[in-house]
Protein backbone atom coordinates (compact mmCIF):
# COMPACT_ATOMS: atom_id res chain seq x y z
CA UNK A 1 0.00 0.00 0.00
CA UNK A 2 1.01 3.68 -0.73
CA UNK A 3 1.11 6.37 1.97
CA UNK A 4 -1.82 8.28 0.10
CA UNK A 5 -3.71 5.14 0.46
CA UNK A 6 -3.44 4.54 4.00
CA UNK A 7 -7.04 5.92 4.33
CA UNK A 8 -9.96 3.81 2.56
CA UNK A 9 -12.65 6.07 3.64
CA UNK A 10 -14.74 8.12 0.87
CA UNK A 11 -17.17 10.45 1.81
CA UNK A 12 -19.63 12.32 -0.60
CA UNK A 13 -20.46 15.86 -0.02
CA UNK A 14 -23.79 17.10 0.11
CA UNK A 15 -23.77 18.11 -3.35
CA UNK A 16 -23.59 14.84 -4.24
CA UNK A 17 -27.41 13.95 -3.62
CA UNK A 18 -28.72 15.58 -6.92
CA UNK A 19 -25.55 14.50 -8.66
CA UNK A 20 -27.60 11.15 -10.65
CA UNK A 21 -30.97 11.07 -9.80
CA UNK A 22 -33.13 12.18 -11.78
CA UNK A 23 -30.96 12.66 -14.64
CA UNK A 24 -31.03 10.18 -16.71
CA UNK A 25 -34.50 8.98 -15.41
CA UNK A 26 -37.90 9.23 -16.89
CA UNK A 27 -38.99 12.74 -17.59
CA UNK A 28 -35.08 14.08 -17.02
CA UNK A 29 -34.18 12.93 -20.38
CA UNK A 30 -31.62 14.44 -22.87
CA UNK A 31 -32.42 14.35 -26.45
CA UNK A 32 -29.66 11.44 -27.16
CA UNK A 33 -31.71 9.67 -24.29
CA UNK A 34 -35.34 9.79 -25.65
CA UNK A 35 -33.76 8.71 -29.38
CA UNK A 36 -32.53 5.95 -27.31
CA UNK A 37 -35.21 4.52 -25.36
CA UNK A 38 -37.26 4.70 -28.90
CA UNK A 39 -35.03 3.02 -30.62
CA UNK A 40 -34.83 0.14 -27.86
CA UNK A 41 -38.73 -0.33 -27.45
CA UNK A 42 -38.52 -0.28 -31.34
CA UNK A 43 -35.48 -3.27 -31.30
CA UNK A 44 -37.20 -5.32 -28.19
CA UNK A 45 -40.67 -4.88 -30.30
CA UNK A 46 -38.85 -6.47 -33.55
CA UNK A 47 -37.46 -9.43 -31.44
CA UNK A 48 -41.09 -9.93 -29.92
CA UNK A 49 -39.65 -8.63 -26.46
CA UNK A 50 -42.26 -5.99 -26.12
CA UNK A 51 -45.74 -5.14 -26.86
CA UNK A 52 -46.58 -1.58 -26.77
CA UNK A 53 -50.29 -0.74 -25.60
CA UNK A 54 -51.97 0.64 -22.09
CA UNK A 55 -50.28 -0.89 -20.45
CA UNK A 56 -47.34 -1.77 -22.71
CA UNK A 57 -45.29 -5.44 -21.66
CA UNK A 58 -42.79 -3.16 -20.05
CA UNK A 59 -42.77 0.63 -18.62
CA UNK A 60 -40.16 3.17 -19.65
CA UNK A 61 -38.79 3.17 -16.26
CA UNK A 62 -37.84 -0.48 -16.35
CA UNK A 63 -36.63 -0.33 -20.05
CA UNK A 64 -34.67 2.90 -18.66
CA UNK A 65 -32.78 0.66 -16.53
CA UNK A 66 -31.33 -1.52 -18.96
CA UNK A 67 -30.51 1.82 -21.30
CA UNK A 68 -28.83 3.64 -17.82
CA UNK A 69 -26.91 0.01 -17.38
CA UNK A 70 -25.51 0.02 -21.26
CA UNK A 71 -24.40 3.38 -21.50
CA UNK A 72 -27.77 4.22 -23.63
CA UNK A 73 -26.64 2.22 -26.93
CA UNK A 74 -29.85 -0.17 -27.28
CA UNK A 75 -28.37 -3.03 -28.80
CA UNK A 76 -26.06 -3.33 -25.72
CA UNK A 77 -29.06 -3.48 -23.83
CA UNK A 78 -31.45 -5.70 -25.77
CA UNK A 79 -29.09 -8.28 -25.17
CA UNK A 80 -29.14 -7.89 -21.43
CA UNK A 81 -32.56 -7.76 -21.25
CA UNK A 82 -32.64 -10.82 -23.82
CA UNK A 83 -30.86 -12.90 -21.31
CA UNK A 84 -33.09 -11.58 -18.31
CA UNK A 85 -36.20 -12.40 -19.96
CA UNK A 86 -34.75 -16.29 -21.06
CA UNK A 87 -33.98 -16.39 -17.74
CA UNK A 88 -37.68 -15.28 -16.06
CA UNK A 89 -38.98 -17.75 -18.97
CA UNK A 90 -36.95 -20.73 -17.68
CA UNK A 91 -37.33 -20.16 -14.12
CA UNK A 92 -40.61 -18.75 -14.17
CA UNK A 93 -40.36 -15.98 -11.67
CA UNK A 94 -44.04 -14.68 -12.04
CA UNK A 95 -45.03 -17.97 -10.97
CA UNK A 96 -42.25 -17.97 -8.06
CA UNK A 97 -43.19 -14.41 -6.77
CA UNK A 98 -47.01 -15.67 -6.98
CA UNK A 99 -46.83 -18.99 -5.01
CA UNK A 100 -43.72 -18.99 -2.94
CA UNK A 101 -44.23 -19.74 0.51
CA UNK A 102 -44.88 -16.85 3.00
CA UNK A 103 -42.16 -18.42 5.92
CA UNK A 104 -39.99 -19.22 3.08
CA UNK A 105 -40.16 -15.41 1.77
CA UNK A 106 -39.76 -14.10 5.35
CA UNK A 107 -36.63 -16.20 6.19
CA UNK A 108 -34.85 -15.20 2.72
CA UNK A 109 -35.22 -11.28 4.46
CA UNK A 110 -33.25 -11.69 7.30
CA UNK A 111 -30.43 -12.45 5.21
CA UNK A 112 -30.43 -9.57 2.77
CA UNK A 113 -31.07 -6.04 3.00
CA UNK A 114 -34.34 -4.65 5.02
CA UNK A 115 -36.23 -1.53 4.07
CA UNK A 116 -36.71 0.39 6.80
CA UNK A 117 -40.28 1.96 5.64
CA UNK A 118 -38.20 5.29 4.86
CA UNK A 119 -36.93 7.48 1.98
CA UNK A 120 -33.89 9.27 1.82
CA UNK A 121 -34.03 13.30 0.99
CA UNK A 122 -34.97 12.59 -2.71
CA UNK A 123 -37.46 10.28 -2.22
CA UNK A 124 -35.77 7.13 -3.05
CA UNK A 125 -36.02 3.89 0.23
CA UNK A 126 -33.60 3.68 2.49
CA UNK A 127 -32.36 -0.09 3.13
CA UNK A 128 -30.58 -1.61 6.01
CA UNK A 129 -28.29 -4.71 6.23
CA UNK A 130 -26.51 -5.92 9.21
CA UNK A 131 -23.97 -8.13 8.34
CA UNK A 132 -22.80 -9.57 11.91
CA UNK A 133 -25.88 -11.64 12.06
CA UNK A 134 -24.56 -13.72 9.14
CA UNK A 135 -22.40 -16.33 10.81
CA UNK A 136 -21.68 -19.48 8.74
CA UNK A 137 -24.07 -21.49 11.19
CA UNK A 138 -26.99 -19.06 10.34
CA UNK A 139 -26.29 -19.20 6.17
CA UNK A 140 -25.78 -22.76 6.26
CA UNK A 141 -29.03 -23.10 8.03
CA UNK A 142 -30.47 -21.22 5.30
CA UNK A 143 -29.05 -22.73 2.55
CA UNK A 144 -30.01 -25.69 3.60
CA UNK A 145 -33.61 -25.12 3.77
CA UNK A 146 -33.87 -23.37 0.66
CA UNK A 147 -33.45 -26.70 -0.84
CA UNK A 148 -37.18 -27.35 0.33
CA UNK A 149 -39.04 -23.94 -0.56
CA UNK A 150 -42.45 -24.01 -2.05
CA UNK A 151 -43.99 -22.71 -4.90
CA UNK A 152 -45.40 -24.00 -8.09
CA UNK A 153 -42.53 -22.80 -10.82
CA UNK A 154 -40.28 -24.61 -12.39
CA UNK A 155 -37.26 -23.87 -13.00
CA UNK A 156 -34.27 -24.42 -15.28
CA UNK A 157 -32.73 -27.17 -13.14
CA UNK A 158 -29.41 -24.89 -12.81
CA UNK A 159 -29.79 -22.14 -10.69
CA UNK A 160 -29.56 -22.58 -7.22
CA UNK A 161 -32.77 -22.43 -4.95
CA UNK A 162 -31.01 -20.30 -2.35
CA UNK A 163 -30.82 -17.42 -5.48
CA UNK A 164 -34.26 -18.30 -6.31
CA UNK A 165 -34.88 -16.81 -2.74
CA UNK A 166 -33.14 -14.03 -3.66
CA UNK A 167 -34.73 -13.13 -6.34
CA UNK A 168 -38.29 -13.04 -4.59
CA UNK A 169 -36.48 -10.48 -2.73
CA UNK A 170 -35.36 -8.13 -5.80
CA UNK A 171 -39.23 -8.77 -7.12
CA UNK A 172 -40.33 -6.82 -3.75
CA UNK A 173 -38.18 -4.28 -4.33
CA UNK A 174 -38.84 -4.09 -8.23
CA UNK A 175 -42.50 -4.67 -7.14
CA UNK A 176 -43.68 -2.87 -4.31
CA UNK A 177 -41.29 -1.00 -2.22
CA UNK A 178 -40.49 1.06 -5.38
CA UNK A 179 -43.63 1.57 -7.24
CA UNK A 180 -44.94 2.33 -3.72
CA UNK A 181 -41.95 5.01 -3.40
CA UNK A 182 -42.56 6.05 -6.68
CA UNK A 183 -46.60 7.43 -5.63
CA UNK A 184 -45.02 9.59 -2.61
CA UNK A 185 -44.86 12.93 -3.70
CA UNK A 186 -43.54 14.74 -0.84
CA UNK A 187 -40.43 14.70 -3.07
CA UNK A 188 -38.24 16.80 -5.01
CA UNK A 189 -39.12 15.20 -8.43
CA UNK A 190 -42.99 13.41 -7.87
CA UNK A 191 -43.48 13.18 -11.44
CA UNK A 192 -40.40 10.80 -11.79
CA UNK A 193 -40.50 7.31 -11.04
CA UNK A 194 -38.18 5.58 -8.15
CA UNK A 195 -36.36 2.94 -9.32
CA UNK A 196 -32.90 3.25 -6.75
CA UNK A 197 -32.42 1.94 -3.14
CA UNK A 198 -30.20 3.03 -1.02
CA UNK A 199 -28.27 0.94 1.16
CA UNK A 200 -26.47 1.00 4.66
CA UNK A 201 -24.67 -1.74 5.69
CA UNK A 202 -23.39 -1.96 9.12
CA UNK A 203 -20.19 -4.40 9.13
CA UNK A 204 -19.31 -3.51 12.70
CA UNK A 205 -19.00 -6.84 15.08
CA UNK A 206 -17.62 -8.75 11.62
CA UNK A 207 -14.38 -10.98 12.34
CA UNK A 208 -12.07 -11.40 9.26
CA UNK A 209 -13.19 -14.96 9.35
CA UNK A 210 -17.05 -14.05 8.57
CA UNK A 211 -15.84 -12.51 5.83
CA UNK A 212 -14.35 -14.69 4.18
CA UNK A 213 -17.41 -17.11 4.79
CA UNK A 214 -19.63 -14.71 3.48
CA UNK A 215 -18.06 -14.35 -0.12
CA UNK A 216 -19.95 -16.27 -1.82
CA UNK A 217 -22.98 -15.20 -0.47
CA UNK A 218 -22.29 -11.19 -1.23
CA UNK A 219 -20.90 -12.22 -4.93
CA UNK A 220 -24.42 -13.97 -5.53
CA UNK A 221 -26.41 -11.41 -4.50
CA UNK A 222 -24.65 -8.67 -6.60
CA UNK A 223 -23.89 -10.82 -9.53
CA UNK A 224 -27.82 -11.79 -9.83
CA UNK A 225 -28.54 -7.78 -9.64
CA UNK A 226 -25.72 -7.07 -12.18
CA UNK A 227 -27.46 -9.37 -14.59
CA UNK A 228 -30.91 -9.73 -14.12
CA UNK A 229 -31.87 -6.25 -12.18
CA UNK A 230 -29.48 -3.64 -13.65
CA UNK A 231 -29.68 0.15 -11.99
CA UNK A 232 -31.65 -0.71 -8.77
CA UNK A 233 -29.01 0.51 -6.41
CA UNK A 234 -27.70 3.82 -6.18
CA UNK A 235 -25.58 4.14 -3.10
CA UNK A 236 -24.00 1.72 -0.59
CA UNK A 237 -22.72 3.75 2.73
CA UNK A 238 -20.62 1.19 4.72
CA UNK A 239 -20.25 1.85 8.36
CA UNK A 240 -18.21 0.20 11.61
CA UNK A 241 -15.45 -1.00 9.55
CA UNK A 242 -13.53 -2.89 12.11
CA UNK A 243 -9.66 -1.70 12.21
CA UNK A 244 -8.74 -4.76 9.77
CA UNK A 245 -10.97 -3.60 7.12
CA UNK A 246 -8.57 -1.67 5.02
CA UNK A 247 -6.55 -4.91 5.00
CA UNK A 248 -9.33 -6.62 3.53
CA UNK A 249 -10.56 -3.74 1.28
CA UNK A 250 -8.88 -4.96 -1.35
CA UNK A 251 -9.88 -8.05 -1.95
CA UNK A 252 -13.08 -7.46 -0.93
CA UNK A 253 -13.86 -5.12 -3.62
CA UNK A 254 -12.78 -8.05 -6.31
CA UNK A 255 -15.76 -9.67 -4.96
CA UNK A 256 -18.05 -6.94 -6.74
CA UNK A 257 -18.05 -5.66 -10.46
CA UNK A 258 -16.63 -1.89 -10.55
CA UNK A 259 -19.51 0.34 -11.28
CA UNK A 260 -21.13 -1.65 -7.72
CA UNK A 261 -17.38 -1.12 -6.19
CA UNK A 262 -17.77 2.81 -7.10
CA UNK A 263 -21.24 3.27 -5.72
CA UNK A 264 -19.82 2.15 -2.08
CA UNK A 265 -18.65 4.64 0.49
CA UNK A 266 -16.70 3.52 3.59
CA UNK A 267 -17.64 6.25 6.25
CA UNK A 268 -15.33 6.16 9.70
CA UNK A 269 -17.45 7.03 12.83
CA UNK A 270 -17.33 10.43 12.69
CA UNK A 271 -18.25 10.63 9.36
CA UNK A 272 -21.48 8.44 9.55
CA UNK A 273 -24.08 10.96 11.08
CA UNK A 274 -22.54 13.98 8.76
CA UNK A 275 -23.23 11.98 5.33
CA UNK A 276 -25.98 10.15 6.29
CA UNK A 277 -27.32 13.31 6.95
CA UNK A 278 -27.01 15.13 3.89
CA UNK A 279 -28.80 12.24 1.96
CA UNK A 280 -31.18 11.40 4.55
CA UNK A 281 -33.41 13.25 7.45
CA UNK A 282 -32.32 12.57 10.54
CA UNK A 283 -36.19 11.45 11.30
CA UNK A 284 -35.46 8.36 9.12
CA UNK A 285 -32.20 7.06 10.40
CA UNK A 286 -32.03 4.74 12.59
CA UNK A 287 -31.10 5.52 15.90
CA UNK A 288 -28.68 3.12 16.69
CA UNK A 289 -26.89 5.14 13.59
CA UNK A 290 -27.56 8.39 15.32
CA UNK A 291 -30.51 9.30 14.00
CA UNK A 292 -34.40 9.85 15.58
CA UNK A 293 -35.84 6.55 14.08
CA UNK A 294 -37.16 3.64 16.37
CA UNK A 295 -36.20 0.65 13.84
CA UNK A 296 -33.80 -2.21 14.42
CA UNK A 297 -32.98 -4.77 11.85
CA UNK A 298 -35.40 -7.49 12.33
CA UNK A 299 -38.57 -4.73 12.59
CA UNK A 300 -40.68 -4.51 10.04
CA UNK A 301 -40.96 -1.43 8.09
CA UNK A 302 -41.48 1.81 10.21
CA UNK A 303 -43.91 3.82 7.40
CA UNK A 304 -43.29 7.06 7.09
CA UNK A 305 -46.20 9.64 7.00
CA UNK A 306 -46.79 10.23 3.38
CA UNK A 307 -46.91 6.14 2.48
CA UNK A 308 -49.24 6.37 5.60
CA UNK A 309 -51.23 9.11 4.25
CA UNK A 310 -51.52 7.88 0.46
CA UNK A 311 -52.23 4.20 1.72
CA UNK A 312 -56.32 3.72 1.57
CA UNK A 313 -56.59 0.02 3.49
CA UNK A 314 -59.47 -2.37 2.36
CA UNK A 315 -60.54 -6.05 3.88
CA UNK A 316 -59.30 -5.09 7.37
CA UNK A 317 -55.83 -4.24 6.35
CA UNK A 318 -54.38 -1.50 8.44
CA UNK A 319 -50.91 -2.54 7.50
CA UNK A 320 -49.28 -4.79 5.34
CA UNK A 321 -49.01 -8.53 5.98
CA UNK A 322 -46.01 -10.48 5.30
CA UNK A 323 -44.83 -12.59 2.53
CA UNK A 324 -44.79 -11.09 -1.32
CA UNK A 325 -47.07 -7.96 -2.30
CA UNK A 326 -47.14 -6.15 -5.30
CA UNK A 327 -48.82 -3.55 -7.02
CA UNK A 328 -51.30 -3.81 -9.73
CA UNK A 329 -53.20 -0.71 -11.84
CA UNK A 330 -57.30 -0.22 -11.76
CA UNK A 331 -59.56 2.08 -12.92
CA UNK A 332 -57.66 2.39 -16.27
CA UNK A 333 -54.71 3.97 -14.79
CA UNK A 334 -56.31 5.95 -12.09
CA UNK A 335 -55.30 3.89 -8.52
CA UNK A 336 -52.84 1.06 -7.80
CA UNK A 337 -54.20 -1.56 -5.59
CA UNK A 338 -51.93 -3.59 -3.63
CA UNK A 339 -52.35 -7.66 -3.64
CA UNK A 340 -51.06 -10.06 -1.11
CA UNK A 341 -49.77 -13.21 -2.77
CA UNK A 342 -47.75 -16.34 -1.80
CA UNK A 343 -48.90 -19.28 -0.09
CA UNK A 344 -49.08 -20.93 3.38
CA UNK A 345 -48.80 -24.89 3.84
CA UNK A 346 -49.65 -24.95 -0.33
CA UNK A 347 -52.86 -23.06 -0.09
CA UNK A 348 -52.38 -19.54 -2.58
CA UNK A 349 -53.70 -16.34 -1.21
CA UNK A 350 -54.58 -13.56 -3.88
CA UNK A 351 -56.18 -10.00 -1.85
CA UNK A 352 -56.34 -6.67 -2.06
CA UNK A 353 -54.46 -5.18 1.02
CA UNK A 354 -54.79 -1.56 0.10
CA UNK A 355 -55.16 1.14 -2.59
CA UNK A 356 -53.38 4.31 -3.88
CA UNK A 357 -54.98 7.10 -6.10
CA UNK A 358 -52.00 8.09 -8.17
CA UNK A 359 -51.44 11.65 -8.18
CA UNK A 360 -49.44 11.24 -11.52
CA UNK A 361 -51.93 9.01 -13.71
CA UNK A 362 -49.96 7.63 -17.21
CA UNK A 363 -49.46 9.75 -20.25
CA UNK A 364 -47.71 9.22 -23.36
CA UNK A 365 -44.08 9.29 -23.57
CA UNK A 366 -43.97 11.92 -26.01
CA UNK A 367 -45.60 13.88 -22.70
CA UNK A 368 -43.73 12.32 -20.23
CA UNK A 369 -40.43 12.93 -21.65
CA UNK A 370 -38.80 16.44 -20.83
CA UNK A 371 -36.13 17.44 -22.72
CA UNK A 372 -32.74 18.33 -20.90
CA UNK A 373 -29.66 20.07 -22.95
CA UNK A 374 -27.02 17.49 -23.34
CA UNK A 375 -23.48 18.46 -21.65
CA UNK A 376 -20.20 17.17 -21.75
CA UNK A 377 -19.79 14.06 -19.84
CA UNK A 378 -23.20 14.40 -18.58
CA UNK A 379 -24.10 10.89 -19.98
CA UNK A 380 -24.76 8.08 -17.50
CA UNK A 381 -25.64 4.66 -17.05
CA UNK A 382 -23.04 3.02 -15.30
CA UNK A 383 -24.02 0.04 -12.96
CA UNK A 384 -25.95 -2.85 -12.42
CA UNK A 385 -28.21 -2.74 -9.03
CA UNK A 386 -29.48 1.10 -9.58
CA UNK A 387 -29.43 4.56 -9.44
CA UNK A 388 -27.44 6.24 -11.85
CA UNK A 389 -24.81 8.65 -11.64
CA UNK A 390 -22.56 10.56 -13.78
CA UNK A 391 -19.66 10.29 -12.16
CA UNK A 392 -16.90 7.95 -13.42
CA UNK A 393 -16.67 4.34 -12.62
CA UNK A 394 -14.11 4.27 -9.48
CA UNK A 395 -11.79 1.76 -10.64
CA UNK A 396 -9.05 0.10 -7.86
CA UNK A 397 -11.06 2.44 -5.33
CA UNK A 398 -10.30 6.12 -6.67
CA UNK A 399 -12.64 8.39 -6.60
CA UNK A 400 -12.53 10.68 -9.63
CA UNK A 401 -15.19 13.18 -9.03
CA UNK A 402 -14.78 17.20 -7.97
CA UNK A 403 -18.48 16.68 -5.92
CA UNK A 404 -17.09 13.91 -3.75
CA UNK A 405 -14.39 15.19 -1.29
CA UNK A 406 -12.51 11.96 -0.80
CA UNK A 407 -10.11 9.90 1.08
CA UNK A 408 -8.44 7.63 -1.47
CA UNK A 409 -9.37 3.80 -1.56
CA UNK A 410 -5.93 2.86 -3.74
CA UNK A 411 -4.01 -0.11 -3.90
Amino acid sequence: MTRKSSSMHRVPSAGAVEHGYPSGHLGHLTEHEEHALVEFKSLLEEKGLYKPGNPPSHDDPTLLRYLRARKWVPEDAYAQFNETEKFRNANEIDVLYNTIDIDSFEASRKLYPRFTGRRDKRGIPIYVFQIRHLDSHAVAKYEKSTETTYSKAKTDGKTPPKLLRLIALYEHLTRFVQPLSSECIDRPHPATPITLSTNIVDISHVSLRMFWNLKAHMQAASQLATAHYPETLDRIFIIGAPVFFSTVWGWVKRWFDPVTVSKIFILSDHDVLPVLTSFMDLKNIPKHYGGELEWDFFDEPAWDDEIKRICQWENGYTSLPAGPVYWRSIDDGKRVECLAVGSKGGVERRERVCTITKAYPPKSTEDTLAKVPQTDGATEGEESFVSPTSEKTALNGEVPTASIAALSVAE
